[in-house]
């Protein structure tokens, strides 16, 4: 009886985070949309990505957070902005923060690489990673953006650019003139920046998903623990990857990497982790940058 009843107080309260941040999206105004130049340069001319721009109500200079997608790109299969960007820019701009969401497929010719295989996939880390360096150099000269709070998140394979974008074991990054003050990871790859040494710009928050069978969250426990209290973790037990998203899991078999190439990943969301992860992710963001509760 105890377990149904904490079972139904749990769903209760996952449905009363989702409808709040359901209304927060619902009454906000559409982003702008921008062009945002990457530090990508094939044969000299930069790469131009698409970019949502969420403004945050208010006035004065204000925190802004780059928000880096999946393999699976920016949109859903409506070509709308995913429900899960737009959510975040509601949460985040109730927090006094900016959101930039920008797209690194469409200006390649792509809409998603989880189909691809790790290696061959026709959008790289390096692309991502100048992607990221060039948008928060773009954040950083907007007005009413307080360059000295800028934030980089993403999820997956946008997660593992969040680490490779915010490590200083790249030179690119180690020279950068903007760099993050804040960076979070949703259950990312781990394992080149574990191999490189993970040497980061900023606190950095991961979330990870313990029965990931994509992204397993092994590695990045590793990194975690080498990297030392500049590294904060979160992982959410019988969670897969995508557990912060809402719908139920599923066996995708059209994607040839993960713990058993060949076998397919489970992915989908977890109620209890999404909410405890959306928790989380406040807490960091309010507590790094010192914004009122």
């Amino acid at each position: 009886m105890r377990r149904l009843l904490a079972s139904l107080c749990l769903a209760a309260a996952t449905a009363a985070v989702a409808a709040q941040s359901q209304a927060q999206a619902q009454s906000q105004p559409g982003p702008e949309q921008v062009p945002v130049p990457s530090l990508d340069s094939p044969g000299g001319v930069a790469v131009h990505l698409p970019g949502h721009w969420f403004r945050a109500p208010g006035v004065g200079p204000a925190p802004a957070v780059l928000a880096l997608h999946g393999c699976g790109g920016l949109y859903d299969g409506r070509g709308r902005l995913a429900e899960r960007y737009v959510e975040l820019a509601a949460r985040l701009n109730a927090l006094g923060v900016h959101m930039l969401a920008t797209d690194s497929l469409q200006p390649r010719g792509e809409k998603e690489l989880c189909t691809q295989r790790t290696g061959q996939r026709k959008v790289t880390q390096l692309q991502r990673r100048r992607d990221a360096l060039g948008a928060l150099q773009w954040l950083a000269a907007q007005p009413g953006v307080d360059a000295s709070r800028l934030g980089l998140l993403g999820w997956s394979n946008g997660g593992s650019t969040v680490l490779a974008a915010s490590n200083q074991r790249h030179p690119e990054v180690a020279a950068a003139r903007v760099r993050p003050s804040l960076v979070v990871a949703f259950y990312p790859g781990c394992e080149s920046e574990l191999q490189r040494g993970y040497l980061g710009v900023a606190p950095l928050l991961l979330l990870l998903g313990d029965a990931d069978d994509w992204t397993p969250a092994a590695p990045c426990k590793v990194l975690a623990a080498a990297a030392g209290p500049a590294v904060q973790l979160e992982s959410y037990a019988d969670a897969f990857h995508g557990f912060d998203g809402t719908g139920a899991v599923r066996l995708r078999r059209d994607v040839p990497n993960g713990t058993h190439p060949g076998k397919g990943v489970h992915v989908g969301g977890d109620p209890s982790a999404r909410a405890a992860a959306a928790a989380r992710l406040d807490g960091f963001v309010r507590d790094t940058w010192f914004l009122a509760r």
